[in-house]
C-alpha cells in the first residue's frame, strides 16, 4: 500500500511548551491506524497539525505527496482530508441534515455546488451512519451517541479520503461502541483510509491495523496493535495501571 498521508518531524510549541515532539509517520491508502496515548499526550494536537486547524512550528505534513503543511484547514478538505471533533458543536437552530449538507458544500473537490445536491450528498451520509430517521429533526436536540453519530455524518459528506477521528466513541456503552466500529470498517471498505484516537483499548486493538503512542507529545511507539499493546515502554507509560 503507497502512503497517503506522512508526518515528518512535526512539531507544535505553544509559548515554549511542546506539544507534539519531532513526530514522523505514514499512513497508507486504505489502512486503519489507531493513536493512542495518556491525556495530554498531544494526539488532539496532531490530527489539528494534520488537518490544518494550527500550523506547525516545524516538520512537513504531505498529503498524496503533495506538502499541505501551510495550507489553511478547508484547503485540505477540499483535497480530501475530513475530520471529527471531540467536542461536539452541531449548528444550533438547523436540522440533522443541513447540518451534514453545509459539510458537503465544503467537501472534496469543492463539493457540490447546489444546496439540492449537497443535501442528497447529505442524507447518503445520515443513512450510512444510521441517523436518516432523524434527518428533519433538530442537530441540538440529540443525545450523546447521536452527536457522535453526527459528526461521522458531516465528515463522511464531504467525501474525504482520509478521515480523522477524534474520540468518536468517548462516552459510549458497549453497544453503541460497537455500531460505531462497524460504521468505520465500512468506511475503510470504501477505500477511505482512517486515524482514529480512542481510549477504549479492546476498541482499538480490534479496529485498527496499526497503533501509535503518543506520550509528552513524543511517539514511544508504531506497530501491530498486539506488539504495541506488548510493549515495556508503552505498558509502563500508558497501560501499566490498567495491567497491574
Amino acid at each position: 500500500m503507497s502512503a497517503l498521508l506522512q508526518v515528518r518531524a512535526v512539531t507544535q510549541r505553544f509559548a515554549g511548551l511542546v506539544a507534539v515532539g519531532n513526530v514522523s509517520f505514514t499512513l497508507a491508502q486504505g489502512e486503519i491506524l489507531g493513536l493512542i496515548g495518556p491525556n495530554g499526550a498531544g494526539k488532539t494536537t496532531l490530527i489539528n497539525l494534520i488537518s490544518g486547524t494550527i500550523t506547525p512550528s516545524a516538520g512537513q505534513v504531505l498529503f498524496d505527496g503533495r506538502d499541505v503543511t501551510r495550507l489553511p484547514a478547508y484547503r485540505r478538505a477540499r483535497l480530501g482530508i475530513g475530520r471529527t471533533f471531540q467536542i461536539m458543536q452541531p449548528f444550533p437552530g438547523l436540522s440533522v441534515l443541513d447540518n451534514v449538507a453545509i459539510g458537503a458544500l465544503f467537501g472534496h473537490g469543492g463539493g457540490p455546488s447546489q444546496l439540492a445536491k449537497a443535501r442528497e450528498q447529505a442524507r447518503q451520509s445520515l443513512e450510512f451512519v444510521g441517523l436518516g430517521q432523524f434527518a428533519d429533526q433538530r442537530a441540538d436536540e440529540l443525545g450523546g451517541p447521536g452527536r457522535k453519530r453526527l459528526e461521522l455524518a458531516k465528515a463522511l459528506a464531504m467525501k474525504p479520503r482520509l478521515l480523522l477521528c477524534d474520540e468518536v466513541m468517548a462516552g459510549l456503552n458497549h453497544v453503541e461502541i460497537e455500531e460505531v466500529i462497524a460504521v468505520i470498517r465500512k468506511v475503510r471498505e470504501q477505500g477511505i483510509s482512517v486515524l482514529v484516537i480512542e481510549h477504549v483499548i479492546k476498541a482499538i486493538r480490534s479496529l485498527s491495523d496499526r497503533l501509535l503512542v503518543l506520550h509528552h507529545g513524543e511517539k514511544i511507539a508504531d506497530g501491530t496493535p498486539d506488539a504495541v499493546l506488548s510493549d515495556p515502554t508503552v505498558v509502563q507509560a500508558y497501560l501499566g495501571k490498567k495491567r497491574a
